[in-house]
């Protein structure tokens, strides 16, 4: 028994049973957080899993549009992550995840060589739409991937027919070019007041212009934050360039063979123009130099690509 000057007493079995019931608490407390911590990772994983699973089917051989999507639990943030170092540079998918209405950073990250994510920086949503389409420079480089949150609508006013066909074909629910959701991001082509703004070889969107050489790239500045996409083509040039010396040798493998190629000069000044590649404004007289050296494989006896 415990006295106290003012007379309060108090025995051990309660003092026991304070100390012991605050030792409860404490250890409820932290295995709630720590299973809440062990389920957002769990969710986190889960989730980076299946945009990994879901982005290789979209690699395609054809000049077509693919598309899919993926719904997620609970509300997620996906954030586009871009960085231009060593031979291809990396794509690295990170996730936020709403849980108990609080936004909580994952330690979850989903990197790839091989990969080209054209988004925002940053994606709400439960449901993400992604929708591919194959770049060619002029060979094939890579497949773009367009990432999208259900959050958002984009309407195409006066789309050239061939954009308002492939979008028409692609039936995604997000993408509109008639009878368009009040609440869409309006993209005009050659004028007009609206969110995003396209011309014959630009794209001007949140007061910024991202220069273009083809629908894929094209739709690649829509869909982007201007970070991400001039990140992205930074990669694509370093690829190209990879690229441009494999073909080189097969060059010689042909030339072996007794099958000439005159286009060896041509690949190496199309190598030299990615080696000094800077920014989106540098695509459109890489993209011509890439069309005439297409037209001069297609006249060749000994076609490379």
């Amino acid at each position: 028994m415990i006295i106290g000057k003012k007379g309060f007493e108090m025995s051990f079995g309660w003092m026991f049973a304070i100390i012991a019931g605050m030792i409860i608490i404490f250890l409820a407390i932290y295995f709630s957080t720590r299973f809440i911590n062990f389920q957002q990772t769990a969710t986190g994983t889960e989730t980076g899993k299946q945009i990994e699973i879901l982005l290789n089917p979209l690699e395609t051989s054809f000049e077509s549009a693919q598309t899919t999507s993926f719904i997620v639990s609970p509300e997620s943030r996906i954030y586009n992550a871009c960085d231009d170092f060593g031979t291809f540079g990396t794509q690295t998918i990170q996730l936020s995840q709403n849980t108990f209405n609080k936004w909580t950073k994952t330690n979850i990250d989903v990197s790839f060589e091989n990969k080209y994510l054209f988004s925002d920086s940053e994606v709400q949503g439960k449901t993400f739409f992604i929708f591919s389409k194959p770049f060619n420079l002029p060979f094939k480089i890579a497949d773009l991937i367009y990432l999208t949150s259900s959050e958002k609508n984009y309407c195409f006013k006066n789309s050239p027919s061939n954009i308002e066909e492939e979008l028409n074909n692609l039936n995604q629910s997000y993408l509109f070019t008639q009878n368009c959701p009040a609440n869409s991001i309006n993209v005009c082509f050659n004028g007009g007041n609206c969110d995003v703004n396209i011309g014959s070889d630009y794209v001007e969107k949140n007061e910024s212009r991202m220069n273009y050489y083809s629908d894929a790239l094209m739709y690649a500045a829509v869909f982007s934050d201007k970070d991400v996409y001039e990140c992205q083509l930074k990669r694509l040039m370093k690829r190209t360039g990879e690229l441009t010396s494999l073909y080189q040798d097969k060059i010689s493998i042909i030339s072996a063979k007794g099958c000439d190629s005159n286009l060896q000069n041509d690949l190496i000044q199309l190598s030299d123009y990615t080696k000094g590649y800077g920014s989106s404004s540098d695509i459109i007289a890489i993209g011509a130099f890439a069309d005439d050296l297409n037209k001069k494989n297609e006249n060749s006896i000994c076609l490379l690509w």
